[in-house]
Parts: C-alpha cells; sequence; structure tokens
C-alpha cells in the first residue's frame, strides 16, 4: 500500500510529536513540516529525518497542495480560524489539534466513524479525548445523569505557549464537547497545571452526580471504553472507580505518554496526537473503502 502523505503546520511540542509518531506509521508519510521558525527545534529534528520543511507555515501548502492530502493544524485557536477555510478551498482534509470548535468534534473511541465524511474534524482538548468516553460510558447506563465536572491535572511542564494561550478555549470547549458528545445536561470543566517536581503524570477526575448508581454496569462498561481506547492510547489507564460516595460516582484516569518525542509525563500531549493518527489513519482506510466499493 502507498502510504498517504499528510502535512503538519505547527513545529512546536505536538507537530513535532505528531511528526515522530508519523514515522512510525504504516499508513502515512510527512509531506511537510512548516511553521513560521526556521530555527525552531521541530524544524531542526525534522530536517534529521529527511522531512521537507518549510517557514511559511500555510503558504508552504498554498502554494503547493500536491505536498499534502491531510493536513495537521497544530497551532491555535486563533490560527486554524484562518487555516481552516484556505484548506476547505485546496479540498484538504483537516485535522485540527487546537480548541478552535470549526470543525466536527471528534473523540475516536465516540464517534470516528461519522466525523470520516466531512472535511474538519476538531480534537477538542486532551481533556475531552480523556475524559469524554468515559462520561459516555456512564451516560449509557445513567442516561439520567444530569451533572458532571471534569477536573483536569498537567504537568506544567508539559503545557507549552500554545496550550497557556488557549486556557479559556480549553475550558469552554472541553465543557461544550461534554455535553454535546454525551448528552448530559450540564457539565464544568477545570484545568489544573501543576508545578511540582519531578513533573506529575496527567490526571483526569471526573465527578457525575447520581443518586442511585448501578456500579457493576458502571464498571463493565467504563471497563470496556477503557480498552477501546488503549487501542490507539496505550497510556490511557482508569486508576480509580467508577465509586460511589455522597451522591456522586467518581472515576480517576491516568495517561502516561508514549515518549516519542516528549517526556512520558506529557500524556497530555500525546493523547490528542495519538487520536490526531487515529483519525487520520481511519479517515485513509475509509477512503480506500469508498474506492474499492465502486
Amino acid at each position: 500500500m502507498k502510504k498517504v502523505r499528510v502535512g503538519i503546520i505547527g513545529t512546536g511540542n505536538i507537530g513535532t510529536d505528531l511528526l515522530f509518531k508519523i514515522q512510525r506509521s504504516e499508513i502515512l508519510e510527512c509531506g511537510i513540516f512548516t511553521g513560521r521558525r526556521l530555527d525552531s527545534q521541530g524544524i531542526k529534528k525534522a530536517e534529521l529525518m529527511g522531512v521537507k520543511t518549510s517557514c511559511e507555515s500555510i503558504n508552504a501548502i498554498l502554494n503547493n497542495s500536491n505536498l499534502c492530502e491531510i493536513v495537521f493544524d497544530a497551532t491555535s485557536a486563533t490560527v486554524h480560524q484562518k487555516n481552516a477555510p484556505i484548506l476547505k478551498r485546496l479540498n484538504k482534509f483537516a485535522i485540527d489539534l487546537t480548541p478552535s470548535r470549526i470543525g466536527k468534534m471528534c473523540v475516536p473511541a465516540v464517534n470516528i466513524r461519522e466525523c470520516l465524511e466531512g472535511d474538519n474534524v476538531n480534537l477538542i482538548t486532551c481533556g475531552g479525548q480523556a475524559a469524554i468516553p468515559i462520561i459516555n460510558a456512564i451516560m449509557k447506563v445513567h442516561p439520567e445523569t444530569e451533572y458532571v465536572e471534569l477536573v483536569a491535572s498537567i504537568a506544567s511542564k508539559s503545557a507549552g505557549p500554545g496550550t497557556r494561550v488557549n486556557i479559556d478555549e480549553f475550558t469552554q470547549a472541553t465543557r461544550d464537547a461534554i455535553e454535546k458528545l454525551t448528552g448530559v445536561r450540564k457539565a464544568k470543566a477545570i484545568i489544573i497545571l501543576n508545578p511540582a517536581e519531578p513533573p506529575v503524570l496527567m490526571h483526569n477526575t471526573i465527578y457525575a452526580k447520581i443518586q442511585k448508581p448501578d456500579l457493576n454496569r458502571l464498571k463493565k462498561e467504563v471497563n470496556l471504553m477503557e480498552k477501546l481506547i488503549q487501542e490507539y492510547v496505550p497510556g490511557y489507564k482508569i486508576t480509580l472507580g467508577p465509586v460511589f460516595e455522597n451522591g456522586r460516582v467518581t472515576t480517576m484516569i491516568e495517561v502516561i505518554g508514549k515518549g516519542d518525542y516528549l517526556p512520558k509525563y506529557s500524556g497530555n500531549l500525546d493523547i490528542i496526537t495519538c487520536a490526531a493518527i487515529n483519525v487520520a489513519e481511519e479517515y485513509v482506510k475509509h477512503k480506500l473503502t469508498l474506492k474499492a466499493g465502486k
């Protein structure tokens, strides 16, 4: 099978981690790695790999659209608002790793199939990728659940400039996605940047207000979802629960990164880059299936 070429816009931590993961893919190859700074560490890594690089950001793709079929946008919510219409005009399948909320919200374990027909998917946030599948499992057992709260704690060192600039978008996008993709009536999302040394792993705590939970069914559904996520995020693990106390069900999640480019404590970045690669590979398979059916 001939590999499908992809482009990466954004040469920071997320973009570079994507690049490392693509190098391992049997389906994808990087046709262009482009950002704004030719002296960035990501650009230097890409050049050592023999990957074509540019400091012209999206203009590199605009000037030569044959470089890629799929584009990962690892910039910022504001920048993607400008990039999205250009990528649409170029007929590129865009995978947005920013909390811009422009494309269809996508969590592979929850709604991957319905996301492959459009031209722009949004991976929400790291907290959304970690928590939404588990909340979805909870809602399957207890659709009457009216309130869910997510507390996402990540190592301060794993939060780069892009994450810090997008903090407000993070909480809003995560909350909105939880409500839309799970059906819960009201949700709240909180992010904590933990400065502890050594750096802590990514931890997510989900609180669901349920009066009479069926813990046996909840544990079964949550464990099934955990296994499904582990197919594309190996470091994903339920560390507590679901347990019931004081009228609420608590579930805790830990994410350990693969350590491709970033330290293993950067599970918050790893979960979203793993999800992005999964979407791209499933998109390619979907297109091949459609082509074979004609």
